[in-house]
């Protein structure tokens, strides 16, 4: 399941680009309760979405095939 130390796969990719997905309607709730009304701030959407997505890529290069942080070892 897990890629080895400093490599992502495709899969990874098309995983980080489903948290970017999730990330933006979750950014649309979170200001929308903020500002008491439906607010689209596109800007601050796509940034969150963006650091979403980057944020889970960096999170699979920084762990090994067993899914532990910074080795390969079992």
């Amino acid at each position: 399941m897990f890629t080895k130390l400093g490599t992502i796969k495709l899969s990874d990719w098309s995983r980080g680009l489903v948290v970017a997905i999730i990330m933006a309607p979750l950014t649309i709730i979170y200001q929308s309760v903020n500002a008491g009304t439906l607010v689209f701030d596109w800007k601050a959407i796509l940034v969150a979405a963006l650091g979403g997505g980057i944020a889970y890529l960096l999170k699979n290069l920084s762990t090994g095939e067993n899914g532990k942080l910074l080795t390969n070892k079992p």
